[in-house]
């Protein structure tokens, strides 16, 4: 627990209550495996938490596919100064969500159900996070339309993170950012420390080929 307590800080009562809520609801509704539960703040709370470290001050984030909220409402509690959307298609998982909010008494989150294809046309975020959600290839184009020019994708990946951005070339390309670049953060906090693949967004994406672009 000191190394909880270094990462979260004062808000570590808050984490702590979190971490009871996913121990016993989050295995019961099937958030996270009966295993998980011994190894939350290692493998999840800690591992999560330091990816704030990446994230600039007053950030708005979204977290695609949250699922139990992670990282999304670990960022949350960890940061005050971050604006959290916490997006996830599931109605069980946004049931979830909302009473974990409501039980932590985080004013800087919203819940949104839905996938990010529905909700494109109302975000320009600074910020979009993602966990075990979708290779890079597709979560680029999941997340990308969903930030503002020169906004950023932070995805946790593991070990076949280098590989991940080979196989994204031509959707990276195709929506032509600015910079693709692996980071790692937590050192010395969580081991090994967390794997991030940050992608700076640079403009609208091309069409595709065989599209037509519409005549005004």
């Amino acid at each position: 627990m000191g190394t909880a307590r270094e990462v979260f800080g004062d808000a570590l009562p808050i984490a702590e209550r979190y971490a009871e809520f996913l121990a016993d609801a989050g295995v019961e509704r099937g958030l996270i495996g009966p295993r998980e539960a011994d190894r939350l703040w290692e493998r999840h709370l800690i591992n999560c938490a330091v990816v704030a470290e990446a994230i600039p001050e007053n950030a708005r984030v979204v977290d695609i596919g949250t699922g139990a909220g992670l990282p999304g409402l670990v960022l949350a509690i960890v940061r005050p100064d971050l604006s959290i959307t916490l997006l996830e298609p599931l109605l069980r998982r946004t049931n979830f969500l909302n009473e974990a909010v409501e039980l932590l008494g985080l004013e800087n989150v919203e819940v949104r159900r839905g996938r990010a294809e529905e909700v494109v046309k109302e975000f320009s975020m600074d910020v979009a996070t993602a966990r075990a959600v979708a290779p890079l290839e597709r979560l680029v184009r999941w997340a990308l339309p969903l930030l503002r020019p020169g906004g950023e994708l932070l995805a946790m990946k593991g070990e076949r993170a280098a590989a991940e951005i080979e196989e994204a070339a031509p959707a990276l390309e195709r929506f032509g950012v600015r910079t693709t670049e692996l980071l790692q953060v937590g050192q010395g906090k969580v081991e090994p420390p967390t794997t991030l693949v940050r992608v700076v967004a640079e403009r609208a994406p091309r069409p595709a080929k065989g599209s037509k672009k519409r005549s005004s």
